[in-house]
């Protein structure tokens, strides 16, 4: 007998411009509209039909999954009906992905900031970052295709400023290499050791090319228009279909609650913050949680084009300047035209956007992995934003706020050295504090000498 918790292939998944509304064949690799160039989404057609199943079953039904011992479901495949329902289950990639934990700040974390608030953790994926969300759906379904469509050879392509590289080179490396392989660019210079060593480990062609990540994505969206390529950046709708799961899990954690809920995202690409606001709808749309939440996006001040959009009404790209939260440095993020779509139609007066600095975004950073986190610079610049939001009244100390940690914390060890040994370029502008500096300190091998330095008192003898 079937297990009715098991999913089955079903659904019609196209390719839907957000321009002009034309579609195409989801197993044609296009990323931008042939006729008008706008963004594409992806839309499932028979999405209606899942309607039919009462939101109380659904919950039943992704609860369930929890304590499943099936790795295709183990993952972000748990809401497989909402993420790539045409994907057959054996043509799943699970390396460990998804269903990553959501921690609460102690006391002292929460009074900094100004409100109670909760971090979830996305650096605990396998490549140590939110990224294996999206490669997760994208590299699985090009695993479908290849089955489907008897491919002899494909090459997975993308532009990185550390993350995606990773990612994307990790789960390549899973499929056959007689059949695929995994090329990424990136701005020479501005990935920090750890995660350059990520895509060379996995044995990726590593092109470093001079100029900032924006350089490097009109490259790869040259190659990708003009050559047979399998785009992994976020402009592949097919990414963003993974990285929905963040607000699934979100809300499964929540026990399907999101009244009141704020939900802190960096900005960089935009990709995230729009799979966010996807899978929120998603999920309102069947009735599953009773309202959408609010999303906060958070920028530097070195690359705030959609900040300054949301202040102005206007949006213009911009040169970025150097920024401790790498993934940030994007002065055009790809995927605006979607946010800005998304906030028109759902969003509304429940989408907020601030600028923080870069001191701002360090001292985020070594606040929260002071008190009991792994946070990355980006996670800082999510902390250094509510902080922000909450200081300028923008939000109510009311409300629920769960905090997106995007990488985990030794991606970036870099920076916190840097900041230990004042070691910053001037244009970074970081301003440091004692307080917030550590470092080794050399004592002799001798029990007495280490009990004077830390102050300790003998114990009485009987």
């Amino acid at each position: 007998m079937n297990d009715p918790h098991m999913p089955e292939v079903q659904g019609n998944l196209a390719y839907t411009c957000i321009g002009c509304s034309r579609r195409y064949d989801i197993y044609d690799f296009v990323y931008t509209c042939p006729e008008c160039r706008s963004l594409l989404k992806i839309e499932n057609t028979h999405f209606h039909k899942l309607k039919e199943t009462p939101a109380e079953k659904w919950k039943e039904i992704f609860d369930s999954r929890r304590s499943t011992n099936k790795p295709e479901l183990s993952g972000v495949f748990r809401f497989h009906e909402l993420i790539l329902p045409i994907v057959p289950l054996n043509d799943i990639i699970y390396l460990g992905e998804g269903q990553t934990p959501v921690v609460r700040a102690n006391e002292e974390m929460s009074s900094w900031v100004g409100a109670p608030f909760l971090v979830k953790n996305d650096g605990l994926n396998p490549s140590a970052s939110f990224k294996d969300r999206g490669m997760a759906s994208a590299i699985s379904f090009l695993n479908h295709v290849i089955r489907a469509r008897n491919l002899d050879h494909v090459l997975g392509i993308c532009a990185s400023t550390g993350d995606t590289s990773a990612a994307a080179a990790l789960y390549l490396s899973y499929l056959p290499k007689s059949k695929v392989q995994a090329v990424v660019l990136l701005p020479q210079g501005r990935v920090t050791p750890q995660q350059l060593s990520q895509p060379l480990g996995s044995g990726a062609i590593v092109i470093e090319m001079p100029g900032v990540f924006d350089d490097c994505m009109r490259v790869v969206e040259e190659l990708a228009q003009d050559y047979h390529v399998f785009l992994l950046n976020s402009k592949n709708p097919v990414r963003i279909l993974g990285q929905k799961s963040y607000a699934y899990e979100i809300a499964q954690q929540l026990d399907w609650d999101t009244s009141d809920l704020v939900v802190v995202v960096p900005i960089g690409n935009a990709g995230n913050i729009t799979a966010v606001m996807e899978g929120f709808i998603d999920l309102h749309e069947l009735g599953i949680i009773p309202v959408l939440p609010t999303i906060l996006g958070v920028q530097s001040h070195h690359a705030d084009p959609i900040a300054r959009w949301r202040a102005s009404g206007t949006y213009t790209p911009l040169r970025v300047t150097p920024s401790v939260a790498q993934a940030a440095m994007i002065g055009d993020p790809v995927s605006f035209p979607k946010v800005r779509k998304l906030v028109q139609e759902h969003f509304d007066d429940r989408f907020h956007v601030v600028s923080v600095t870069e001191t701002e975004i360090m001292e985020g950073m070594l606040r929260a992995n002071r008190n009991g986190h792994v946070v990355c610079t980006q996670g800082g610049e999510s902390v250094a934003g509510l902080k922000k939001a909450l200081d300028e009244g923008i939000l109510p100390a009311s409300k629920r706020f769960i905090v997106d940690s995007t990488s985990h914390q030794l991606k970036f060890a870099v920076f916190q050295q840097m900041y230990f040994e004042d070691g910053f370029a001037p244009e970074y502008g970081v301003c440091t504090k004692s307080s917030l500096k550590n470092k080794p300190v050399p004592l002799e091998a001798s029990a007495s000498t280490i009990a004077r330095y830390l102050g300790l008192q003998k114990k009485a003898r009987t």
